[in-house]
């Protein structure tokens, strides 16, 4: 059995629906997963999971939420070469931006994206809890 971890920040409840259903897709597939705040995760959890699902809205100029993600994103970014990821978030306005940097982020630190980003503009629709569901199945 995989393990999973789920870390991401909801300022909206959008996100979080997003990454209910990346959870249940890594179930539904078998994995034990475990969810966690960016509080909560550390660079010595990483190595703890066999796959890692990343989660944050949009904010601001469409960087990645500044007082809690961002740093823990940063402190861990240099253990991630080789691990497999997903990356997923929700967005109010702009075009993506900030997703794309992220996939960039991670690319060049050596993560292995196992899944396409998958991105809800506001709050997600059928479409995206279901390609979520599918991104959580890739990673278990």
């Amino acid at each position: 059995m995989s393990k999973v971890a789920v870390v991401y920040w909801s300022g909206t409840g959008n996100t979080a629906a997003v990454a209910q259903a990346v959870e249940q897709g890594a179930k539904d597939r078998g994995a034990e997963v475990t969810v966690f705040g960016p509080e909560e995760f550390t660079a010595d959890k990483v190595s703890e999971f066999d796959a890692i699902a990343f989660g944050c809205p949009a904010m601001g100029a469409e960087v990645l939420e500044e007082s809690s993600y961002e740093p823990m994103f940063t402190e861990i970014e240099g253990k991630l070469s080789g691990k497999k990821i997903a990356l997923f978030g929700s967005y109010g306005w702009g075009d993506g931006q900030w997703m794309r940097d992220w996939e960039d982020r991670c690319n060049a630190c050596g993560a292995r994206l196992a899944y396409d980003s998958v991105m809800a503009n506001n709050a997600p629709g059928e479409s995206e809890l279901d390609e979520c569901k599918s991104l959580g199945g890739a990673l278990a």
